[in-house]
């Protein structure tokens, strides 16, 4: 536990917040995914796809992606398969983006 408090106490305030933020909407697209999933099976109201595809863009990339692979939820879709992961790889290049900012 030390370990975790020791690295979390190195890093600025904006810091600890973007990674919360991270932390928050990928955990949330995840949880998404897991509901669109259980509606998909009981054939009821479904959340749009728009909605993942938006929330990836908005670093959720790594929730949807999980979401893909533990639920195999999306997998056949193309925007799914070939776009969550680009939008995967312009969220990293905006987080090492930030953090490079926010390190200044």
């Amino acid at each position: 536990m030390n370990f975790f408090i020791e690295i979390i106490t190195g890093y600025s305030y904006a810091i600890k917040v973007y990674f919360l933020y991270q932390l928050i909407i990928n955990i949330i697209t995840f949880l998404l995914m897991s509901i669109d999933k259980k509606r998909a099976k009981k054939d009821q109201w479904r959340i749009k796809e728009s909605t993942f595809m938006i929330l990836a863009l908005l670093g959720g990339a790594v929730g949807v992606l999980l979401g893909i692979v533990v639920f195999h939820h999306k997998q056949s879709k193309k925007k799914f398969y070939l776009g969550v992961p680009i939008l995967y790889v312009i969220n990293k290049i905006a987080s090492i983006m930030m953090y490079h900012y926010l390190l200044r």
